[in-house]
Formats: structure tokens, C-alpha cells, sequence
């Protein structure tokens, strides 16, 4: 004997029960997306997530800008919180944050701490860099630099300017791309400058 044919109706009463199930599964899909993106653009897009918060500056002494037979890194670092800012003599927008640069020095040199403010000159020939110094004044206690980039792929670096604050174990503990703000010198970095003291 063989078994009955399936009923027409039993396939038809399932179908919309399974397009009820999709809308379903579309809608919760669509409700996600929509989730995701909204957390994303609460987010200030500067502050980038970065593998390197919370690990150590990578141990790489670089010549120094201005006396490039003499190194500096991470080990002349040890002991005081850092501020590390990547700039290059071709990038407009370090421009437009030098000012908040030169007041930051200003206000750490009345301290006694101008040596929390570092320059890492990025992929820049060195007469150009030093030429951009001279004709926009220095903001940094020293500059070293990164001709050939490898830091900068080390750090993850999207261009300049980035900047960097480095506690005083030399574990980088804020990574800021762009152009420094008032706002950002204000309530993010010196508050790690300070506490790293």
C-alpha cells in the first residue's frame, strides 16, 4: 500500500507562516543594522579604536629631528606620562593644530614638564621638517623621526596628525586622529598628564 498524497492545503496553510517567520527575521535584521549604526555615530570618529590602547609603545629609538646622530624612545620616556604628536611638514591639518600645540607647551614648560610634549615627524625629509619648524616655531621638547614610516605602521597610523599619550610605564593609554582641539587637550590629555607624574 502506499501512503496518501499530502493534503494541497497542509502546504498552502504552512506558507504563510513562513512569510510571516521571514518579515520577522527581516525585521530583527533591519533593527540591528539600525542599532549598530546608531552606537556608531554617537562615537566622536577622531578617537579611533586602536589594538595599541592599553600595550606598550613599540621599543624603537628614532634619531632626533634636530640632532639626528643622538636616538630617543620609550626608555628615555620611563617614569613621566607622555604626549607623542605625529606630525610632517606636508600635512595642512598640523597646521591648523599648532596652536594648541604651542599653548600646550606653554602651559607645560610654567609647570616644569615641557618634556611631556614629543614630536614624531613622519615620513618628511629632514630639511623640510626642520624648515616647517623655523618658519612655524617648535611646540615640541624634542621631535624624532620616523623617515621611512615603520613606526608609524607599528602604531597603526592613518596619516597625519595623530597623537598619543603614553603613561609613565610606556603604555599608550589615548590615541587621538586629526587635529587637536582645545576641548581634547583639555579633558583628555591633561588629565593623563597629569595623573602620570
Amino acid at each position: 500500500m502506499s501512503a496518501a498524497p499530502a493534503s494541497p492545503r497542509a502546504g498552502a496553510a504552512s506558507a504563510p507562516g513562513r512569510r510571516r517567520w521571514g518579515l520577522w527575521a527581516a525585521f530583527a535584521a533591519v533593527a540591528a543594522l539600525l542599532a549598530l549604526l546608531a552606537v556608531g555615530m554617537t562615537r566622536d570618529p577622531r578617537e579611533l579604536p586602536s589594538a595599541l590602547i592599553g600595550q606598550p609603545w613599540p621599543a624603537r629609538a628614532l634619531s632626533l629631528l634636530e640632532v639626528p646622530e643622538r636616538a630617543m624612545g620609550p626608555a628615555d620616556w620611563r617614569g613621566k606620562a607622555r604626549v607623542i604628536n605625529l606630525w610632517a611638514s606636508w600635512c595642512t591639518t598640523c597646521l591648523q593644530e599648532h596652536p594648541e600645540l604651542t599653548r600646550l607647551l606653554a602651559q607645560l614648560k610654567s609647570q616644569g614638564h615641557e618634556d611631556q610634549l614629543i614630536g614624531l615627524n613622519y615620513k618628511d625629509p629632514r630639511a623640510d621638517a626642520l624648515g616647517w619648524l623655523r618658519r612655524h616655531g617648535n611646540p615640541f621638547f624634542a621631535s624624532i623621526q620616523d623617515a621611512d614610516g615603520r613606526l608609524g605602521i607599528d602604531l597603526g597610523v592613518y596619516g597625519a596628525p595623530e597623537t598619543f599619550v603614553i603613561d609613565a610605564q610606556g603604555v599608550v593609554r589615548f590615541k587621538h586622529v586629526g587635529a587637536l582641539t582645545e576641548e581634547v587637550i583639555r579633558t583628555r590629555i591633561v588629565p593623563l598628564l597629569e595623573a602620570g607624574r
